[in-house]
């Protein structure tokens, strides 16, 4: 009897020990950036349907934030309700104090993040607090229901206070919508300063060697000059405003750059008796006093007054890659633009180019920021030795340079993620506790105009190095290299781009399949199983035409889709017999990214147009006969296959200039469009049947079988 009682007891005091260990497992989150500290606790804290946002005060700092939280968590969970309120928590609630005790954490963006039956946000800054819910919402994100979160205690902290990205909308427009997109986007992963490069041309030699036709943009609107602001895409005053203000309430800092004096081709086409007869006209004149006076200007246009265009704390003024020859009358100008601006109350930004431009003209140093880029031009030891607070944005580590040959297409992550941090700038190391460095910066360069590049080539480009540099750029040589850069990349994908955003069209459904019309009725059934089913159908009549169930349109029918579109790796397969005489630019598939056309332009042939690109396949759709089309497409490029059988990949053209002494690559892809299925105004005319998207690339082998 005793026997079994010790039995019992051994067996209740292992099951006991059992249960303590289990209690206590709960990993760290995967977040990007890993947090700092983590103290597991044990269970999970879970999203309800009425959780409120609690503040301990009416701190009207944090509200801003806390609206920006708020509205991300109605755009997830459209059904539930979330309200701000002031008081004390409730159980379910999301807890936010603002301490001002800065002894528990080494940084003012620093959060204590206590997960229990609430969630408690401690932070000694309102912006420490709003990176807290990019953790909860990133973790959010990976749960299957997006509502649990593990219990446990978090510490966290960046390393560096500058963590940036530099996007060239110089040399290519982005649109507004996808500049807000991204201040959204970066906000996700803490990445907290986006450079917007406002101006730049071209390279001669891809113009003829004529300065007067080479490419140039100013892409800001400008009254007291208005031939400088871009014709063909730039932003108003009350859109970059509005801009900026938004990247406010995402605790992202915009800084505004305007390249002078050299990248300035767009300034010099605008006022041509300032441009540089001797080194070019993308070389302002700095020997010229009306340089000055317009470059004053400029800047003046976008700074005075009680509510000026930049409404930031910081500007950037460039001043790099100018000829050698002038170094002190460099310097000089450098000086005075430092001084000029910071005359609006600004904080100055510049490119290193002291150490390309040596002299005794002296340059301001007390509170400049410079990016320190390439270390011909700014050795980093000689300007952290004059005094100058540095970024590092390593040209050999850290420039894109789409499609061109030189720097990197895509960024060398595995090498980044296991190599550099913002402490290593080319060639040289410093310490991590080097309080003049700032931080980092990776950068987008659109050098070969008219390459092709899209957008959504360029955010393919991105999203990997912002998930790998945000690591970086938070917490430097703490990362766990343990951890592989495999594994780390496998784990991101989990994560996205934030609320609200899908800019990579990445869709997925209950396999491969993700939408499937078979147009056999209205309103269109999605039959893929994903419950896509058509938004609007307008002229559109289901027929029977030659033993297939299709759907019979005219010029004006148009289908409406719930996706946008669908980005690399795709697979898009149809039936199409057109009518008689369609017109040029007939279309078959369209969204505000992309124009898939029966006939593209006069060619007659099928293709597709994006961002002002137009491309056809050699192949004509043959009328009044079934045909069926498939159309896959990856970063890289675009394939055709008929009937089973491959036609073309759109991939690898290039443009050659000057005798094939200099060339350009050309890009081709294609973020295919499905928002609408035809148009209101000029549709193709004739009937479509079984619409099948899948969202990877089928192999040739899948390509016979789906057309047989």
């Amino acid at each position: 009897m005793n026997s079994l009682v010790n039995k019992i007891i051994v067996l209740i005091v292992f099951l006991s020990s059992v249960f303590v260990v289990h209690a206590q497992v709960n990993k760290a989150p995967f977040v990007i950036p890993a947090l700092q500290q983590w103290k597991g606790g044990s269970g999970f804290y879970r999203l309800a349907d009425n959780t409120n946002l609690v503040v301990s005060t009416r701190d009207q700092s944090l509200q801003t934030y806390l609206q920006t939280f708020l509205t991300d968590l109605q755009t997830i969970y459209p059904g539930k309700k979330f309200e701000i309120r002031t008081g004390q928590p409730r159980n379910g609630d999301i807890y936010f104090s603002i301490t001002g005790d800065t002894a528990r954490l080494p940084s003012p963006e620093g959060y204590i993040l206590t997960i229990d039956d609430y969630v408690s946000i401690e932070a000694t800054q309102p912006i420490g607090a709003f990176w807290a819910t990019r953790t909860l919402l990133q973790i959010l994100e990976q749960d299957a229901h997006h509502v649990s979160i593990p219990k446990g205690i978090a510490k966290d902290y960046p390393l560096f206070p500058i963590r940036g990205f530099v996007l060239d909308v110089g040399r290519k427009y982005f649109t507004i919508d996808f500049l807000r997109d991204y201040v959204k986007f970066m906000s996700y992963y803490k990445m907290n300063d986006f450079q917007i490069h406002l101006n730049d041309n071209g390279f001669k030699q891809f113009f003829r060697n004529n300065w007067d036709s080479t490419y140039a943009a100013f892409r800001l609107e400008n009254e007291t000059y208005p031939g400088l602001t871009a014709k063909d895409g730039a932003y108003s005053k009350k859109e970059f405003i509005e801009l900026q203000k938004l990247a406010n309430g995402y605790g992202v800092n915009i800084v505004p750059e305007i390249d002078v004096p050299a990248h300035a081709l767009s300034i010099t086409k605008a006022v041509p008796q300032i441009g540089s007869a001797k080194y070019g006209m993308d070389h302002l004149d700095i020997h010229n006093p009306y340089t000055y006076t317009v470059v004053d200007n400029i800047f003046k246009e976008y700074l005075e007054g009680p509510e000026p265009v930049f409404i930031g704390k910081e500007v950037h003024i460039g001043t790099d890659e100018y000829a050698r020859e002038e170094a002190e009358k460099f310097r000089g100008f450098t000086d005075h633009y430092i001084r000029y601006v910071e005359s609006f109350g600004k904080k100055l930004r510049l490119w290193g180019a002291l150490t390309h431009a040596p002299g005794s003209t002296p340059v301001k140093v007390k509170d400049v920021t410079m990016n320190v880029w390439y270390n011909g031009y700014a050795d980093p030891k000689e300007m952290l030795k004059l005094g100058y607070d540095v970024i590092s944005t390593p040209d050999g580590w850290l420039y894109i340079v789409p499609k061109a040959g030189y720097y990197f297409d895509y960024l060398d992550l595995k090498n980044i993620y296991s190599k550099w941090t913002p402490n290593v700038i080319g060639d040289q190391t410093f310490e991590e506790s080097n309080k003049q460095i700032k931080g980092g910066s990776f950068a987008v360069w659109n050098d070969h105009v008219g390459n092709g590049i899209t957008g959504k080539d360029v955010h393919d480009r991105v999203f990997p190095a912002m998930q790998v540099l945000a690591q970086k750029m938070w917490i430097g040589s703490k990362v766990d290299l343990s951890v592989s850069y495999d594994s780390f990349k496998k784990s991101a994908a989990k994560i996205g781009e934030g609320p609200g955003l899908n800019i990579r069209g990445k869709i997925s459904g209950k396999n491969s399949l993700i939408l499937a019309y078979s147009f056999s009725q209205t309103p269109v059934k999605d039959g893929s199983g994903n419950r896509r089913n058509a938004v609007t159908t307008k002229n559109v009549k289901p027929v029977v035409q030659l033993q297939k169930k299709a759907a019979a349109f005219t010029n004006t029918s148009v289908i409406e889709t719930p996706i946008t579109g669908i980005g690399y790796n795709y697979t898009v397969s149809f039936y199409i017999n057109p009518a008689k005489g369609n017109e040029a630019d007939a279309v078959l598939f369209s969204s505000k990214d992309a124009v898939v056309k029966l006939k593209q332009g006069n060619s007659g042939k099928l293709g597709f147009s994006r961002e002002g690109y137009d491309y056809h396949f050699n192949y004509v759709v043959r009328e009044n006969v079934w045909t069926h089309i498939i159309i896959t497409g990856n970063s890289k490029g675009t394939s055709l296959y008929v009937n089973g059988n491959f036609v073309e990949k759109l991939e690898g053209a290039v443009q050659e200039f000057n005798g094939g002494k200099d060339k350009i690559a050309k890009q081709q892809t294609l973020f295919f469009p499905l928002q609408y299925i035809g148009d209101g105004k000029n549709s193709f005319t004739g009937c479509i049947s079984s619409l099948k998207v899948y969202n990877n690339s089928l192999s040739p082998e899948a390509i016979k079988l789906l057309a047989q």
